[in-house]
């Protein structure tokens, strides 16, 4: 008997805490000062703010500096309260903040790219600075000396960066839906492989230094979990939104990861858990459950005087199936399926309780909230979301949201 699909994927509403009004443009990238009760944004209006939190409960800026080009994006490291900010015009530019954030000195400008650059980020243990541009290329440079150390060449345009220190392997997503792996040295560049899982451009990317394990967000609305560490060439996908998604994050020691999707939604994976691969589509000319003939499979048709039928694939099993024999729907959490998904009868027969029980959590809001606050992003100013079962995701917010 099939079991009965009842629990439904837990949603609860995020509280509105603080909007943060001033810049003139798109904010391209916020992130959270640690401990200081303070915010980092870079903007389109060319501007650097510092907003610390003051007695009265608001948030005012203590730094207002203006750049050159529009500031595309930037990479803030807390310990050494060094912040480097990525251009519209190809240049990075790197300043120290004071300890009372009031001020910012700039150190150094890179020449590292022809054009805009879409993604930075400082490594501490290294002393590097790596960064990826529209012009296709990923760089890296040395930023004790300022010296570049080396590039590589994607085939899309890059619109995600990761580095692992202890291998110091770099993860570069792009636009094509594939993640270069690369392996840098003190000088060389490497290409290790690539991946590719997604039907759309990877958006976000996520690393789990401790598991080992890669997290990639796409424009086809899918998460897919890559285990780098395993060396099996396990991928599982994760659908937990309706439109592309927007960011990624992840907090390590509870080990959940949050989403955040375009369609207003925030999905919170909780990855403590086992979870199946998804199988590979199953080609076949016939149905693989009744053995009626697809449509194009002339023929059979022809030999059987049948009319040929449309093909579906079963999402548990893989198999090619016939829409009479695939006429259930059932969510399959444990692969990643938080919606209702097609399966053929039998598999629908088979799925257990516990398959059914979902792994993730959803934080939604009312559209015309959630349509707020992308207007408030667009418009110069950014709300501050806090939910407290969960304080990174504010982070997940700031840090990420295009």
């Amino acid at each position: 008997m099939a079991a009965e699909i009842q629990p439904k994927a837990l949603t609860r509403k995020p509280i509105l805490l603080q909007r943060v009004e001033g810049s003139q443009d798109v904010v391209n990238m916020a992130v959270i000062v640690p401990k200081e009760e303070g915010v980092i944004s870079v903007s389109e209006d060319r501007t650097v703010r510092v907003w610390l939190k003051r007695d009265n409960g608001q948030y005012w800026p203590s730094i207002y500096h203006t750049m050159p080009s529009p500031c595309s994006c930037m990479s803030f490291n807390p310990e050494t309260r060094r912040l480097s900010i990525g251009l519209d015009n190809g240049t990075i530019s790197e300043f120290i903040l004071s300890e009372d954030y009031n001020k910012m000195s700039p150190v150094k400008n890179y020449q590292a790219h022809q054009s805009r650059v879409t993604m930075v980020l400082f490594v501490l243990e290294m002393e590097w600075l790596l960064s990826t541009g529209q012009d296709k290329h990923f760089t890296w440079h040395c930023s004790e000396s300022g010296q570049r150390l080396g590039g590589y060449r994607t085939n899309s345009g890059p619109s995600g960066l990761q580095f692992d220190v202890d291998t110091r392997h770099v993860f570069v997503g792009d636009h094509s839906g594939q993640v270069t792996i690369l392996k840098l040295e003190q000088e060389t560049c490497s290409l290790v492989t690539t991946i590719k899982g997604h039907t759309g451009g990877v958006t976000a990317l996520c690393w789990d230094p401790v598991h080992r394990v890669l997290f990639s967000g796409s424009s086809d609305h899918s998460v897919i979990m890559w285990d780098i560490g395993g060396r099996k060439g396990t991928a599982i996908e994760l659908q937990g939104h309706n439109d592309k998604v927007q960011a990624l994050s992840y907090a390590p020691h509870t080990r959940q990861l949050i989403s955040c999707g375009g369609d207003g939604g925030i999905v919170v994976w909780n990855m403590d858990v086992q979870r199946q691969e998804t199988p590979e589509w199953l080609d076949s000319d016939s149905c693989q459950k009744c053995d009626q003939p697809f449509f194009w499979n002339f023929k059979q048709m022809w030999d059987s005087k049948k009319i040929g039928l449309r093909q579906h694939h079963c999402r548990k099993c893989g198999k090619a199936v016939c829409g009479k024999c695939s006429s259930k729907r059932s969510s399959i959490p444990l692969m990643g399926f938080e919606f209702e998904v097609r399966v053929c009868d039998s598999c629908h027969q088979s799925i257990t309780d516990e398959e059914i029980l979902h792994s993730a959590w959803h934080v939604a809001a009312p559209f015309h909230d959630v349509l707020s606050w992308i207007l408030m992003f667009h418009h110069g100013c950014f709300p501050l979301i806090f939910f407290k079962p969960l304080p990174s995701i504010l982070e997940s917010i700031l840090c990420n949201f295009p």
